[in-house]
């Protein structure tokens, strides 16, 4: 890891540590992804195509290959934003700052608790903006007290959202270790924040693996509350 990357490749969701970056083009911005470390931790970058602003979500390790990234991508880092304070999500995020000068952002329950200082704690219901786009910002409390989702509508008729370690294909982040988490306030935060408010063309980029929708995880709820977990 940490090698430079070939040319970007079409979007599938579906990336390895050391692939290059899977990309997409939603008219309105660009999306690129890659998996990092031995936990496959996901890091995406977001490039408004209107000003070339970008957005890095997670810089979860691997500072050279995340940098890789945004060179193949030819955008310019604004602002990091970070979806939850666990470590494997965070241990790039200080090389991130100091190369790129950008803005840093995260949860308001989650920001003490990270390596770099917070510029903008953000809340369920903020605006954020990344050039020209916005995308809204969604609480989701259980797996961490300040975990975030971050979402924007693409040119494409698709809303992007992005959901840390809180939404997975199968289920919802795991609340049986580390020192606060909750299921019964993580599975309702994610039935009526995130499928309560937007429809099933949503394509969910979660923290770790592949990506998934809402048409397909809908169905799942009930028994992601019966069994727990």
């Amino acid at each position: 890891m940490g090698e430079p990357m070939s040319n970007p490749r079409s979007y599938d969701g579906q990336v390895a540590p050391g692939d290059a970056p899977a990309t997409r083009d939603t008219g309105n911005a660009r999306i690129s992804k890659i998996s990092v470390s031995d936990m496959h931790n996901n890091a995406y970058l977001i490039t408004d195509t209107a000003t070339g602003a970008a957005l890095l979500i997670d810089a979860a390790d691997d500072w050279p290959a995340i940098e890789a990234m945004i060179a193949a991508d030819g955008g310019r880092v604004r602002q990091i934003a970070t979806t939850h304070r666990h470590w494997d999500h965070v241990r790039a995020l200080a090389d991130g700052v100091r190369a790129t000068g950008a803005q840093t952002w995260a949860g308001a329950d989650d920001a003490d608790e990270l390596p770099v200082p917070v510029d903008r704690r953000l809340s369920d219901g903020d605006t954020v903006q990344v050039g020209d786009l916005s995308l809204d910002v969604v609480a989701l409390r259980g797996h961490t007290p300040g975990s975030i989702a971050l979402s924007f509508h693409g040119d494409d008729g698709t809303t992007h959202l992005f959901t840390g370690d809180s939404l997975f294909p199968g289920g919802v982040g795991a609340t049986n270790h580390y020192d606060y988490q909750s299921f019964p306030q993580l599975i309702d935060d994610v039935e009526q924040r995130v499928f309560g408010r937007y429809d099933d063309n949503t394509w969910v980029y979660p923290g770790h693996g592949d990506d998934t929708t809402l048409a397909t995880e809908r169905p799942r709820l009930p028994e992601w509350r019966s069994r727990g977990w």
